[in-house]
């Protein structure tokens, strides 16, 4: 069964952001346990409520597992650790289905 992680990214400095490998190495980390982008970064348009996602970003995984080695893995850390110092996140790891 496919898992999600959903990130919804509020960079408070887009330059450093920018700037900084994150956005470069990511998708190589992700990749590395099988995860494979779905959304980053696209034009939402909000149909309904009050959510105002910034920067929507959703890498799908084969299971839950390997979307945890990811988001706790050495190689990732660093990177973790600089998108939180320079944007606000909210951030989500969700199971899917397969019907």
């Amino acid at each position: 069964m496919p898992v999600y992680l959903i990130a919804d990214i509020a960079p408070s400095d887009m330059e450093r952001y920018q700037a900084s490998t994150y956005l470069d190495v990511i998708p190589d980390i992700a990749a590395r346990y099988q995860g494979k982008y779905r959304v980053r970064g696209a034009a939402t348009e909000v149909l309904e409520g009050d959510w105002r996602p910034q920067r929507l970003v959703v890498i799908e995984f084969p299971s839950m597992g390997q979307l945890l080695a990811f988001y706790h893995s050495e190689e990732y850390k660093p990177f973790r650790q600089l998108r939180q110092r320079s944007a606000h996140s909210r951030i989500i790891a969700i199971e899917g289905f397969t019907p």
